[in-house]
C-alpha cells in the first residue's frame, strides 16, 4: 500500500469518484416485478382500488397526467437461490407512492428520484422497500400502492414507470458508503492545515487503494481502516446540537389540499418504518389538522403513530391548529389556532404544548408574544427570518417582546433550514453561523425532506449514527425539541431582547395576492364573531343551546385556509378555486344562522317593527330608509333598537349636502375632483384645514413581473399607468352624496363610487373591479397634509408605529407593510386615517398613504386576481391624534355591519323594550373582541383588549344577574377573580393588554 502520497496532494475528486463507485454497487437488480395500475382523476380508497382505468406497465410506459391518481399492483416471485440474500425492492413510478399492506394500512412512502428539491440539501428520492415489510410468504411478492402523478412540489415529471425490481442490497457496501460519505465531507469542512483533516484524507486514500476487486475481504478491510477515524471522539464540547427528524408539510401549496392527506400518510408511514431500524431516531411533526386527516383517512396508521408518541419516539410539535400566516389572520383567529391546537394534542395524546412551531411563515406579528404567553406557550421556533433580503437578524436565540411587553424565548436554527441533510456540512454551518454561540451552548437542527413531505430517509439517519460524537464536529444528540428548549431556557438571563414585530424582508406581495380569499377571510372572521355573540345572547336570555359543535367546525375550516401558503396567496389555481367555493358556503351558512338568531331574539321581544342589532361595544348610528323617509337611528352598544312608526323618528337634515360636477360636500368636509376623477382637495370645514398636498386616490397600475410572493422592489420608480375615466355621474340620495366614476384599462373595468354621508367625516371609495390583467398591480395613494416620522398601523390586538422615512437599511426594507383595518398618520392635533374592509398591503413614505388593491402575478396561479372584486376603502380626516379620534372604532364599523330583522305585526302595545343594551362598556380605548360560550360550557367568555397602548380603567356593565366573574388566560384556565356589583365590574388594563373573563349568570331573561 502506497502511504507516501502527501495528504495535500490527495485528490478530493478521486475520493468523490470512489464514493460514487461504492454507491453504484449497493444494489444489484435480479428480477423485474409485474406492474398493473388502475388510474383515476381523484384518489379512491383501498377498497375501490380496481375502480379506475386499468393499465399493464413496463418501465418507460406512461401511466398518468399531472394530479392523476392510481392504485399500482406489484407482483413477483423471489428467484431461486436468492432468498438468503438481503433482498429489497427498487420502485420509482415518477410520482409519489404509498405502499399498503394486505389490510389496507399504509406501510411506507416513496418519492421519485428526479423530484424537484434543493440538491445542496440532499437527494429527496425514496425508492428502496425492505422486503420484510410487504412479503406475503416466503416466495411471493404481492402488494398494492397508492400513487399521485406529481413530485414533492407538485410538478409533472412525465408520469412514467421508471423501475420496479427485486434487488440484492449489500449491507456492507452500503455501510461503507456512509462511512466514506461522512468522513469525506468532514475532511472537506475542516481547516486546510488541520491534523484531523490530514488523517481522515489519508485513511480515505488508503481505503481507495483496497477497493479494486470489490470482494468481501477488501470491503471489510476498508471499513476496518475507516472505523479508526469514525471512532475518534471529542473531549469536552462547547456546543451540543439537538437533532429532530422533521417533515414540514405544507397543507396546500403547489398541490391541492387533497394531496396533502396522502403526503401525510406517505411521510408518517416512512417515519414509522425508520423507527424500527434506527433506535435513536426521534421524529416530530406539527399541525393537528394533519393528524386529524390521518385519523379519519388512515385509522390504523394513526394507532401506530399514537403508540410511538406514547413510547416517546414521536414528538407532536407546535401549538396551533395549522402553521398559519400571522400577518393577515385576525387576532381571535390566532387565539383559536392555539386553543384548538392545544386542545387536540391534549385530548388525543395527553401532551401539553409549549412550543410555537412555525418554521416557514412570512413574518411574525408583534401581538404574538402576548397571545402565546397567555396560552401557556413559552417558546417559538422558526427559521424564515434567514430569508430576509437586506438585513441579517442579529440573533438565533433571543427573547422576543411583543407590543404589550410579553416575552417568549425564540430560537432560529442556525443552519437556516428545516430541511437539514444532517451531514457534516450541517454541523459545521451551525458552528460557524450561530450568532449567539458566545452565550449559548445549544442549537437546534431539523433534518429531513420537508414542504412536500417525505421526512428523513436512511441517509439522514446513517449520517447521524456516525456523527454522535465524531472528532472534528460538535456532538449531536437526537431528542425532542421541547427538551432542547428547556435546556436553552436555563440560560435565559443571558439572551438579548428583540422588541416588536419580526418583519420578513421578503414576500410582501403575499399581503395582496389572491384578494378574494383575503376578503372572504375578513368576512368570515367578522361573521363568526357575530354568530358567537348572537348565540351567546340566546343561551343566556332564552336558554337555547349554544351551537358549539357547529361553530367549532366552521372555525377549524377557516383556520385551515389561514395556512401560510393559502391565505397569503401563494398556492396553485386549484387551491383557490376550491377554497373560494368553501368560503362562499361557510359564509352563507354562518350568515343564515346569525339571521335566525336575531330573528329568534326579535320574536321573543315581540314588538313589531324593524330591529337593528349592534354587536359593537359602543352606540352607533345607522341611516335607514323607511316608508319613503330617511332616518338616522341610534343603536345602543351590544344591543338593539326597534324602529316603528311611532318611535325613533330621529331625522337629521344636513343643509350643506352638495353633489355637483367635481364637488361633494357635507357640513364637515368639502371634496373637489380633477378632470381625471382623482381628488384635488379635501377641505376640513370644521377644523379649517386642507387635508391633501397633491392629487389623491390616483389609481395607478404598475408592471408586476414578480410571483405570488414578491413584486419588484423598485416598481414605484417605474412609470405608472392610469385607467382612463370613461364616464362620471353625480348623485344625491337622502343622506348620501356621490360621484360615480367608470374607468377602463386594457381588458379591465373599474367602477368607483366616492361617497360622503350627512354628519360623517368618512370619505368612502366603494369599488367594483373586473380585473383581467396579467402581471399588473393596482394601487391607490393619498398624499396627506400631515407631517410625522411614523405611521400607526393596526395589527391584531393593537397597533405598531413604523417609520415613514428611509434613513437606514432596516427602514428601507420595510417598504411594504401590513395593517388590518387602518393605517393612520397623525400630528398631535390632527391626522388622517386610511381604512379598508379587506386589504392588508400598505406603503407609507414621507406623507403618502398608499394601499395595494390587486396583484395578478403569473406564478404559481396564472390567473391570480383575474376576476371580479368588490371592496371599500375610506379616508378619515380627524381632529386630534388616532387615540383622541378613536380611529379603531371607525375600522370596526366599516367591517362589522349592523344586523336588521323585520318583525311583522300590529300590536305595538307589547311590553318589550324599544331599545336595550345587553352589555355596556364605559371605555374610550378598550374593545370587546369576542363573546362566546366557555369551552367547558359553563358560562360566557368575554375577551377585551386595550387598543391605544395606554393604561386604562374601565367599567363593564352586563344586563344580567351575575353569579361569578373569573379572569382566565386565553386557554380559559382560571387565573383570578373579579369583583362585581349589580352586574357592573371595574377592570384595569395595561397597554395593549388582552383580558379574558369567564362570566356565570344566576338567572336568565
Amino acid at each position: 500500500m502506497n502511504r507516501l502520497v502527501p495528504y495535500e496532494k490527495i485528490s478530493l475528486r478521486t475520493l468523490n469518484k470512489m464514493k460514487e463507485q461504492i454507491a453504484e454497487r449497493i444494489y444489484k437488480k435480479i428480477s423485474p416485478l409485474q406492474v398493473q395500475a388502475w388510474v383515476t382523476k381523484e384518489p379512491v380508497p383501498y377498497d375501490d382500488r380496481e375502480s379506475g382505468s386499468p393499465l399493464r406497465l413496463q418501465p418507460g410506459d406512461k401511466w398518468g397526467e399531472l394530479w392523476d391518481c392510481a392504485w399500482f399492483h406489484f407482483e413477483g416471485r423471489i428467484p431461486e437461490g436468492s432468498r438468503s440474500q438481503n433482498l429489497v425492492l427498487l420502485i420509482d413510478v415518477n410520482g409519489e407512492l404509498c405502499i399498503f399492506d394486505k389490510n389496507g394500512i399504509p406501510v411506507q412512502g416513496l418519492t421519485n428520484v428526479n423530484s424537484e428539491f434543493d440538491y445542496s440539501l440532499g437527494k429527496p428520492g425514496k425508492r428502496v422497500v425492505d422486503l420484510q415489510n410487504i412479503l406475503t410468504d416466503g416466495e411471493t411478492i404481492d402488494f398494492w400502492a397508492d400513487a399521485g402523478c406529481n413530485d414533492l412540489f407538485g410538478h409533472f415529471r412525465s408520469g412514467t414507470l421508471k423501475e420496479a425490481d427485486i434487488a440484492i442490497c449489500n449491507e456492507e457496501i452500503k455501510s461503507l458508503y456512509y462511512d466514506v460519505e461522512v468522513l469525506l465531507e468532514l475532511a472537506e469542512e475542516l481547516e486546510t492545515q488541520s491534523v484531523r483533516k490530514a488523517r481522515v484524507l489519508q485513511a480515505l486514500y488508503d481505503a481507495s487503494l483496497l477497493l479494486v476487486e470489490w470482494d468481501d475481504s477488501a470491503i471489510a478491510e476498508a471499513r476496518k481502516l475507516l472505523k479508526k477515524e469514525l471512532d475518534k471522539k471529542n473531549g469536552d464540547s462547547e456546543l451540543t446540537i439537538s437533532a429532530v427528524g422533521h417533515a414540514h408539510i405544507d397543507l396546500a401549496w403547489l398541490w391541492p389540499i387533497r394531496e396533502t392527506i396522502r403526503k401525510g400518510a406517505r411521510t408518517f408511514s416512512t417515519a414509522l418504518r425508520n423507527m424500527e431500524k434506527y433506535p435513536d431516531y426521534i421524529f416530530g411533526a406539527s399541525q393537528p389538522q394533519l393528524y386529524q386527516w390521518i385519523k379519519q383517512a388512515y385509522p390504523e396508521l394513526y394507532k401506530q403513530i399514537k403508540a410511538r408518541i406514547e413510547e416517546g419516539r414521536w414528538e407532536v410539535q407546535g401549538a396551533m391548529w395549522v402553521e398559519p400566516d400571522s400577518n393577515i389572520s385576525g387576532g381571535e383567529a390566532l387565539v383559536r389556532q392555539v386553543l384548538y391546537g392545544k386542545q387536540f394534542f391534549k385530548e388525543e395524546f395527553d401532551q401539553e404544548m409549549k412550543v410555537l412551531w412555525v418554521p416557514d411563515i412570512f413574518g411574525y406579528t408583534a401581538s404574538l408574544p402576548q397571545i402565546l404567553q397567555k396560552s401557556g406557550v413559552e417558546y417559538v421556533m422558526t427559521q424564515k427570518l434567514s430569508w430576509s433580503t437586506y438585513n441579517d437578524h442579529p440573533h438565533h436565540t433571543f427573547l422576543w417582546e411583543g407590543i404589550d411587553g410579553s416575552k417568549v424565548l425564540t430560537h432560529l436554527p442556525p443552519e437556516d433550514t428545516y430541511n437539514s441533510p444532517a451531514a457534516p456540512r450541517s454541523i459545521v454551518k451551525i458552528e460557524k453561523e450561530y450568532k449567539d454561540k458566545n452565550i449559548s451552548d445549544r442549537a437546534l437542527m431539523l433534518f429531513g425532506i420537508g414542504d412536500g413531505g417525505g421526512g428523513p430517509g436512511e441517509e439522514h439517519l446513517e449520517r447521524l449514527r456516525r456523527e454522535k460524537n465524531l472528532l472534528g464536529l460538535s456532538p449531536v444528540v437526537q431528542e425532542h425539541a421541547i427538551h432542547f428548549f428547556e435546556k436553552l431556557n436555563q440560560q435565559r438571563d443571558k439572551y438579548k431582547t428583540w422588541r416588536g414585530e419580526l418583519y420578513l424582508e421578503k414576500h410582501q406581495g403575499t399581503l395582496t395576492t389572491q384578494a378574494r380569499n383575503k376578503k372572504y377571510n375578513r368576512q368570515i372572521e367578522t361573521a363568526l364573531r357575530e354568530f358567537e355573540f348572537s348565540s351567546s345572547l340566546l343561551s343566556v336570555y332564552e336558554e337555547i343551546d349554544y351551537p358549539k359543535t357547529d361553530i367549532d367546525t366552521v372555525w377549524k375550516e377557516v383556520l385551515l385556509y389561514q395556512f401560510h401558503d393559502i391565505l397569503p396567496g401563494s398556492s396553485i389555481t386549484r387551491v383557490y378555486e376550491e377554497s373560494i367555493v368553501r368560503y362562499e358556503k361557510l359564509l352563507e351558512q354562518v350568515r343564515t344562522r346569525i339571521h335566525q338568531n336575531y330573528e329568534t331574539l326579535a320574536k321573543t321581544i315581540g314588538r313589531p317593527g324593524l330591529y337593528l342589532f349592534n354587536s359593537l361595544p359602543w352606540e352607533r348610528r345607522e341611516w335607514i330608509k323607511r316608508e319613503g323617509q330617511w332616518r338616522n337611528i341610534l343603536i345602543p352598544a351590544m344591543g338593539y333598537t326597534i324602529v316603528d312608526e311611532k318611535t325613533n323618528v330621529d331625522r337629521q337634515e344636513d343643509q350643506e349636502l352638495v353633489a355637483k360636477e367635481q364637488l361633494l360636500e357635507n357640513g364637515l368636509l368639502s371634496v373637489t375632483f380633477s378632470n381625471d376623477g382623482t381628488l384635488k382637495s379635501i377641505y376640513d370645514k370644521e377644523n379649517k384645514r386642507e387635508c391633501l398636498i397633491g392629487s389623491a386616490n390616483v389609481l395607478k397600475i404598475y408592471h408586476d413581473t414578480g410571483d405570488a410572493w414578491d413584486f419588484p422592489t423598485n416598481y414605484h420608480e417605474t412609470k405608472a399607468m392610469q385607467p382612463s375615466l370613461k364616464k362620471t355621474q353625480t348623485l344625491k340620495e337622502g343622506p348620501y352624496v356621490m360621484v360615480v366614476n367608470h374607468y377602463s384599462y386594457g381588458s379591465s373595468t373599474i367602477k368607483q363610487t366616492i361617497r360622503l354621508t350627512s354628519g360623517s367625516r368618512l370619505i368612502e371609495f366603494k369599488t367594483s373591479v373586473d380585473w383581467r390583467e396579467n402581471e399588473k398591480m393596482l394601487r391607490t395613494s393619498f398624499p396627506v397634509n400631515v407631517h410625522s416620522e411614523t405611521v400607526n398601523c393596526e395589527i391584531q390586538y393593537g397597533y405598531i408605529k413604523r417609520p415613514t422615512h428611509r434613513n437606514t437599511q432596516w427602514d428601507f426594507a420595510k417598504d411594504e407593510i401590513v395593517a388590518h383595518h387602518w393605517i393612520d398618520m397623525s400630528e398631535p392635533n390632527y391626522g388622517v386615517a386610511l381604512l379598508n374592509d379587506s386589504k392588508y398591503g400598505h406603503r407609507v413614505h414621507n406623507n403618502i398613504l398608499d394601499l395595494n388593491l390587486l396583484r395578478s402575478p403569473s406564478y404559481p396561479d396564472p390567473v391570480a386576481d383575474q376576476a371580479g372584486h368588490e371592496f371599500t376603502y375610506c379616508l378619515y380626516p380627524h381632529a386630534g391624534d388616532l387615540v383622541q379620534a378613536e380611529v379603531y372604532k371607525k375600522g370596526y364599523e366599516i367591517n362589522i355591519p349592523t344586523q336588521s330583522i323585520e318583525l311583522k305585526g300590529t300590536d305595538d302595545s307589547l311590553p318589550g323594550r324599544i331599545s336595550r343594551s345587553f352589555i355596556e362598556l364605559n371605555a374610550q380605548t378598550v374593545m370587546i373582541e369576542t363573546i362566546k360560550q366557555a369551552e367547558d360550557g359553563k358560562g360566557l367568555i368575554v375577551r377585551l383588549y386595550e387598543t391605544a397602548g395606554t393604561h386604562a380603567t374601565v367599567e363593564l356593565a352586563l344586563d344580567m344577574e351575575l353569579e361569578s366573574v373569573l379572569e382566565t388566560d386565553l386557554m380559559e384556565q382560571i387565573i383570578g377573580s373579579v369583583d362585581h356589583f349589580g352586574g357592573r365590574l371595574a377592570l384595569n388594563f395595561s397597554p395593549f393588554e388582552i383580558k379574558t373573563l369567564k362570566i356565570k349568570t344566576r338567572t336568565h331573561g
